[in-house]
């Protein structure tokens, strides 16, 4: 395939196909993985956004390839970029992207932490084809926010975003990742419990100063009696799982 690929190590965790339709992203997230993958600076990935090139006649020309061979595995968009930053706006690829996927009936899910106007717009659509939609929320106080996603789009904003589509019987996901501060997500956990089909729950990495001052096992406790007591549905991620002892000793 061209665009759509199988994404490989923890991102498989997310999903098992994926497309990037755009490259950088303006969030500025100070924990994005996306500049080392692609051999970019941080300040090279955040500063400029560009379009894959024939973007959407690659799109097309591989999900005719996923339909002529019944694969239903969900099209993720995306890891490397979010789907929902500015210039979708004017593009409108990521929607375009999603009425192709409709037309060869295949499933989507998106992930995004993008301007809540443009995720408003694709709601409809999301709901006509079963788009699975997915937040990333990592704090409850947008302080926390401003200072570890300065151009992400407000908490605010994406609770009211995930509120709207959960009314809509959109199927809605949250992906609590990176944990950085356990007292904020544990937080979150409870704020969104009515809103949330599923959580995807991963901890920080790459970032010693502040993986070293958590006790991830006690965080992952906590977690889990939250979620337990709230009956929601669940997947902790294999970085944070290992601090699980109960999961230890059953291996």
């Amino acid at each position: 395939m061209n665009i759509i690929y199988e994404p490989k190590g923890r991102a498989r965790e997310y999903s098992e196909l994926a497309c990037n339709i755009y490259m950088g992203c303006t969030h500025k997230c100070r924990y994005c993985f996306a500049p080392g993958c692609m051999r970019k600076t941080a300040n090279e990935w955040h500063s400029k956004v560009t379009i894959r090139k024939n973007a959407l006649t690659l799109f097309e020309k591989d999900a005719q390839f996923l339909c002529r061979n019944h694969d239903q595995r969900a099209i993720l968009f995306s890891f490397l970029s979010d789907p929902y930053q500015c210039i979708e706006e004017s593009e409108q690829l990521t929607h375009q992207a999603l009425e192709i996927a409709m037309h060869y009936r295949l499933k989507t899910k998106v992930l995004t932490k993008g301007r809540a106007r443009l995720i408003r717009r694709d709601l409809p659509l999301m709901r006509q084809m079963g788009t699975e939609l997915g937040v990333t929320v990592c704090f409850a106080n947008d302080t926390y926010r401003q200072d570890w996603e300065p151009d992400a789009s407000p908490i605010d904003e994406r609770l009211a975003i995930l509120r709207e589509a959960h009314d809509m019987g959109i199927f809605t996901w949250v992906s609590l990742e990176p944990v950085i501060m356990p007292e904020e997500a544990l937080q979150v956990l409870v704020m969104l419990a009515p809103y949330v089909d599923l959580w995807k729950i991963g901890k920080i990495n790459h970032f010693k100063e502040v993986e070293q001052q958590i006790d991830w096992r006690k965080f992952l406790r906590e977690a889990m009696a939250i979620l337990l007591s709230t009956k929601a549905k669940f997947y902790i991620k294999h970085d944070l799982l290992r601090y699980d002892d109960n999961a230890n000793a059953s291996s």
